[in-house]
């Protein structure tokens, strides 16, 4: 078995499973925010706010931050990996994207977390 320095996992078969786990939590939080905002009558501020106030919501959200950094993680080490071919570029563009998911992780974190209700 192949064992990458460059992966999120420990092995391939680990990694499609990561995949497929972050793109089933994804497809939950997909579903959990569509649900909200068909049962809200009148989308505010105020009532934005006090949805994502909730500890639970907070929780979920940072779960789906997490599952798109292993998501995006894996997927793009996965295409670079197959479609660049010159090392050193390869290197450099997943480094480009593995720092983007890590501050797109934080960003989220930092905009979520402190938010209470109004």
């Amino acid at each position: 078995m192949v064992k990458a320095a460059g992966t999120f996992g420990r092995s391939g078969p680990h990694d499609f499973i990561l995949v497929r786990a972050s793109a089933i939590i994804l497809a939950l939080y997909a579903i959990f925010l569509m649900s909200f905002l068909v049962s809200v009558d009148q989308l505010t501020y105020a009532v934005w706010t006090n949805f994502f106030a909730g500890m639970g919501v907070k929780i979920f959200t940072l779960l789906a931050l997490t599952a798109v950094l292993v998501h995006g993680w894996i997927g793009t080490w996965q295409v670079l990996t197959d479609y660049v071919k010159i090392t050193g570029l390869r290197a450099f563009l997943q480094f480009v994207f593995s720092v983007s998911l890590i501050i797109v992780w934080l960003a989220g974190l930092l905009v979520v977390w402190p938010v209470e209700g109004v």
